[in-house]
Formats: C-alpha cells, structure tokens, sequence
C-alpha cells in the first residue's frame, strides 16, 4: 500500500532532497521520487507558476524540495522534515524538543548553505569555472574557520545532551541525526583532507556518523544503487583546489 507520500526535486541530484529521502529510509516508509529526466516541466510549474496538476495552490514553494502529502504541500528541507519527524517516529516527543531539534535542524541548513558557497560564492547562475579564484579564497575560510565552528556546536550538543551523546536530542534517532550524517558524509566527500582533520577534534560527531552509517536501512541504502552518487552538480562538489 502506498504511504502518499511523494517528493518533487531536480533529477539526478542528492542536494537538498537527500535530507528528505535519508528519514523514509530509516523509517521504511515508501515513497514517490515524483520528478525525473521526462516531467521536468512538471515541477518549473510547481515552481514558478504555483501549479500542481494543472490547478493552482495556495502554498506557494519557492524551490525544490517538495512534499506532497494528500492536500499538504510543503517546501523547504527543514520544515518538510518538522512535518515528517513525528509521522515517521524520527522526533521527540515533548514539545520543548520538537523545538529545540528543529534549531538544530534549521542551523543545519545554514551549514549546507556555507558549504554550497565554497564553490559558488559570487553567483549561483554562473559556472564554478567563472568564480574559481574567489572559491579559492572562500573556501580556505570556510576551512579554517566555519567547518570547525559549526562541527564544534554540534559536538558541545552531543556532550551536554541530557540523555547521552549518542544522539543530537534525546535518546532515540531524529531527523537531525540524519541530516548531520548527511553533512558529515557530503564533506567527507567534497573536502576529504579538511574534514577529516576537524572530525578528529569532535569525536563525538564522529561517533555519531559512523553509528547512523551503521544502521540497518542507512547502511543498505548507501552502499546499495538507489541513492544518487554525489557529483559535480549537487551541494557537495570535490574540487581538489579547494581542500586542504
């Protein structure tokens, strides 16, 4: 039986929909990648026209990812992942949590945001070629600056974590859990050298990719062909003259 849910992003790109995919996984909740090479138009008309289906909605998204979830349609990583955590048993239960994970959740996103600069600093509408030199410069102070800073909050999250720091809030896996492995293995990935100097300063958050990377569903999804390899069009782009 199918779960309703489906999921509208750019074809061939883990990006920002990966976060989405990566908390059906865990929670083996079947879903519909909704959008590939033949109905891109599909979703520009979701995307610039309001449209779904040829009828107009009031929720109107900016950008990809999508949910669609019965009438619900919501855009935007962190909030798609607000909505799903308690439907999926990836949240806490007390409010107070709910929130504070969502904090972490929403800061995640601001991460994603700094790494995607380090090889589009001037213009996402141009070519990597065409900032190449400023790149260099942004991504040497996201290296010795940012990636230690944001990896450092969220290992001083993990150690005063009142219930241990296996987990970013609680004592059971959420949706932050995921999207920070995401990060770790997206920078791992794009700046392999940095990241994993940084990581060895915040053992925690080291743990805690390994132990997600470790879990059953995670572990055959990854290693397995339905996840989209990273590339050179996605957030997580390895550019050797960015690393160090």
């Amino acid at each position: 039986m199918s779960s309703g849910y489906e999921l509208y992003y750019w074809p061939g790109l883990q990006g920002r929909g990966e976060f989405v995919r990566l908390a059906f996984v865990e929670a083996g909740v079947e879903f519909t990648e909704v959008i590939d090479k033949s109905n891109v138009p599909k979703l520009l008309s979701l995307i610039k026209e309001g449209t779904l289906d040829g009828k107009p909605i009031s929720h109107l998204p900016l950008a990809p990812p999508i949910l669609k979830h019965g009438d619900v349609v919501i855009a935007q990583t962190a909030a798609i992942l607000l909505y799903l955590g308690s439907k999926l048993n990836l949240a806490p239960a007390d409010e107070a949590d709910k929130i504070w994970a969502h904090q972490i959740q929403l800061t995640i996103t601001d991460f994603v945001l700094e790494i995607h600069n380090t090889h589009h600093p001037v213009d996402n509408a141009k070519y990597y070629e065409d900032q190449k030199e400023e790149a260099k410069a942004y991504a040497k102070s996201f290296r010795e600056g940012r990636l230690p800073k944001f990896l450092g909050y969220f290992e001083r999250i993990l150690e005063r974590n009142p219930k241990g720091p296996n987990h970013l809030v609680g004592d059971a896996i959420t949706t932050e859990d995921l999207a920070l492995f995401q990060v770790v293995t997206g920078l791992l990935h794009a700046f392999p050298k940095a990241a994993k100097r940084v990581l060895e300063s915040v053992p925690r958050v080291a743990a805690l990719h390994k132990a997600v990377g470790e879990r059953p569903r995670i572990k055959a999804y990854v290693e397995g062909d339905k996840r989209i390899p990273f590339n050179q069009t996605g957030i997580f782009r390895c550019y050797p003259e960015l690393d160090d």
